[in-house]
């Protein structure tokens, strides 16, 4: 048996795509995950908000997505979506939304999980001290959530 013999592949040009294939997927990496983290913790305070129009849609879209394969969500995005809005769209700019509004729903669970895990008294002290809901949240759970 003998190895196999790649010696009519151009590595010169085979480089330049691996360099191109890893900055993208780097670059997709980047973006999906802070673009995830955004809309993810919007959904996460939506789905702790109490408001039953806030937690809803932010419910219905996290558990859609979490039981739908990545693999069709990325097909979707890339042959039906072109077809909805009327033009189309590259293969780059599908990629990095499909993955970014994916990831979203996972991050999502993971900051409303971050956010239940601060404890009560936290926001109590918060509120002690004549902070609003919102200023409670920016500097008083969210830090702590981020962290857990």
């Amino acid at each position: 048996m003998t190895a196999l013999d790649f010696d009519f592949l151009n590595w010169n040009v085979v480089s330049g795509f691996i360099l191109k294939g890893l900055f993208f997927s780097i670059q997709l990496t980047l973006i999906a995950m802070v673009g995830g983290i955004v809309i993810g913790t919007v959904l996460a305070l939506m789905r702790l908000s109490g408001k039953k129009w806030l937690v809803l849609p932010a419910a219905a879209y996290v558990n859609t997505l979490r039981s739908i394969p990545l693999v069709m969500v990325i097909l979707w995005f890339f042959l039906l979506i072109p077809l909805l809005i009327g033009r189309p769209m590259g293969a780059e700019l599908s990629a990095i939304i499909t993955f970014t509004v994916f990831e979203a729903a996972y991050y999502s669970e993971i900051m409303r999980a971050g956010i239940q895990s601060v404890p009560k008294g936290q926001v109590y002290a918060g509120y002690a001290v004549g902070m609003t809901y919102a200023q409670c949240m920016k500097l008083v759970v969210l830090p702590q959530a981020f962290r857990n």
